[in-house]
């Protein structure tokens, strides 16, 4: 069995070939940072949207007491809040969240028409598509839980997601909050989830770095010779001839 030998030449093949691979990556960076800082912010801006919005609740009819509420069972937290203009109790108990009517106490369930309203607070424009999504996908990834996506019919693509157990409005997104996303991808490597920097590639290629500079000062070294160095030794048996 031939032994492979640890000459430089051995390390100026692999560095060579590293450093092609590395340098695709540094470009896929340099573009696509480029590309995120060139995107209007504003335009991006879904990712920034807060998710706990909420409108003023109606002010007429009387309120049941939460306490009254049967078949809920014990209840660890109760907030009044509005859902698309009616008020409604959200009631945190040991299993799930729960909605409650305000005026009667009956349950409340957020289907596709309570989701359709709650978007279209947030959005004039028509309506395209209600889906329900029994996970969150990629532009929702930040939230939890079963959504509702409300797709508008504007000229941005509009996407306005909506919780399917609490009726909250989580995010809206749009085609350049999807162009920067993609682009998001390719900078942090994550093609997966798109959202960590702590992933095998990303390491990978760190140490890959790490390597391409260490074996590049080794390869530095090893071009020189003495031959390159003789005009310095000429230069200085000038100076030292006197005059």
């Amino acid at each position: 069995m031939k032994r492979i030998r640890l000459s430089p030449l051995l390390f100026r093949r692999i560095h060579k070939w590293v450093g092609l691979i590395l340098g695709l990556q540094f470009l896929l960076w340099a573009l696509s940072g480029s590309m995120m800082a060139l995107l209007d912010s504003k335009e991006v801006g879904g990712h920034d949207m807060a998710a706990g919005h909420t409108h003023p609740l109606p002010a007429d009819g009387p309120l049941i007491d939460p306490a009254r509420i049967s078949g809920i069972g014990a209840v660890s937290g109760v907030v009044l809040r509005d859902l698309a203009g009616r008020p409604v109790y959200e009631l945190r108990t040991a299993k799930a969240l729960q909605l409650a009517d305000a005026s009667d106490g009956t349950p409340v369930i957020v289907d596709a028409e309570t989701a359709q309203s709650v978007a279209a607070m947030m959005n004039p424009a028509p309506v395209r598509k209600v889906e329900a999504l029994a996970k969150p996908n990629l532009e929702a990834r930040e939230h939890a839980g079963r959504q509702w996506r409300v797709d508008f019919a504007d000229s941005a693509n509009s996407s306005a997601y909506v919780s399917a157990e609490s009726g909250r409005f989580l995010v809206m997104r749009g085609d350049t909050w999807r162009t920067w996303d993609f682009f998001w991808m390719l900078h942090n490597m994550d093609y997966v989830s798109r959202s960590s920097f702590n992933h095998p590639l990303i390491i990978f290629i760190a140490f890959g770095t790490l390597w391409l500079s260490g074996t590049g000062f080794y390869l530095l070294f090893k071009s020189f010779g003495r031959t390159d160095f003789r005009w310095l030794r000429r230069r200085r048996k000038v100076a030292a001839k006197p005059l």
